[in-house]
């Protein structure tokens, strides 16, 4: 495994994160087809002994079980020092109007439930998860400030927005000495590209790490194109995403097998390698449900691919509309 740095910041994380939404009390939430906490253990075991240190999940993930199951699991396999823990604050975790959202109330009373369910004293990355329109966004940045300057949370990070709202909330936070956002969570991948066009322009050029979520496409990219499987039928949101330009979409699926077949290894590493070949990128966000997801996911931080090959799986891809802000 190798490890980067987090942007500009002093962070260092796994160049695979392993995402841990598929890991949660099944039938809690919005995601049916999550693992328990039995069948978890082993993943978390196997990521730690590839040597990838860094887990991504949000309070939202199985209503709260997904932080949960860290929280009790990751002690069994590493010193907490050794881990960099990223949650998620902003979706719905309880009744009413302070219920969700960005607002100080919302933030402090989040992190609070996160870090009792994560068992530990300190997060690492403390995302927000969209950006919130209903709150302003000194109000934001002012509080997420203060649970960094109180200890409990140590970087900060966000996810899924338009440039200038993000640009907006660096502004707001450098204009009043607050803490900045040292990391970007864009869906990006080979059939959604369009964060090129001003978001990773513009945290190459502040400095900020980039973590993309779903860079296999919801798994898209790493089967035949009409494959289905437990997951795609019981993810709402995810197929919501790639619905625009399906014709394009299978042309760029069907080069990845291509590249993938003349290499000899699976779609799922030639998919990866591209994304970790972009050069804003710090280190992609991979789910595992099967342990060959893991040994791929691994093994695409070592293959590189030509120039001829980055242009063959490119040239096929259209511009699409933004989705899952």
């Amino acid at each position: 495994m190798q490890y980067a740095r987090l942007g500009d910041s002093g962070l260092r994380v796994s160049r695979v994160v392993l995402g841990c939404m598929s890991y949660g009390e099944p039938g809690q939430g919005s995601h049916p087809w999550t693992l328990d906490f039995d069948s978890t253990r082993p993943f978390l075991r196997q990521a730690i002994e590839a040597g990838i240190t860094t887990f991504d999940t949000a309070n939202v993930y199985s209503a709260g079980s997904s932080e949960d199951y860290l929280g009790r699991l990751l002690p069994e396999f590493a010193r907490r020092e050794e881990l960099v823990i990223a949650t998620k604050v902003h979706g719905r975790m309880g009744p009413g109007p302070n219920g969700s959202g960005l607002s100080r109330g919302a933030i402090l009373t989040q992190v609070d439930d996160s870090l009792r369910r994560l068992r530990t004293d300190y997060i690492d990355l403390y995302q927000i998860h969209r950006y919130d329109p209903e709150v302003p966004i000194e109000e934001t940045m002012e509080a997420l400030h203060d649970v960094v300057r109180t200890g409990k949370v140590r970087y900060l990070g966000a996810s899924s927005m338009a440039a200038w709202q993000f640009a907006q909330a660096q502004y707001v936070a450098d204009l009043n000495g607050w803490t900045r956002f040292v990391s970007m969570q864009p869906q990006y991948s080979l059939i959604m590209r369009e964060e090129e066009r001003e978001m990773l322009p513009f945290c190459r050029d502040q400095g900020v790490g980039v973590m993309p979520w779903s860079p296999l496409a919801r798994g898209r990219l790493t089967r035949d194109w009409d494959a289905e499987t437990p997951r795609t039928s019981g993810d709402d949101f995810g197929r919501t995403l790639y619905t625009q330009a399906e014709d394009a979409d299978r042309r760029v699926a069907q080069a990845v097998a291509e590249v993938a077949a003349e290499r000899g290894v699976p779609r799922a590493q030639v998919a990866l390698a591209w994304v970790l070949a972009q050069p804003a990128v710090t280190a992609p966000i991979v789910g595992a449900t099967k342990p060959g997801h893991l040994d791929d996911a691994v093994t695409a931080v070592e293959l590189e691919l030509t120039r001829e090959e980055l242009d063959r799986l490119e040239k096929h891809y259209v511009p699409h509309r933004p989705v899952g802000y």
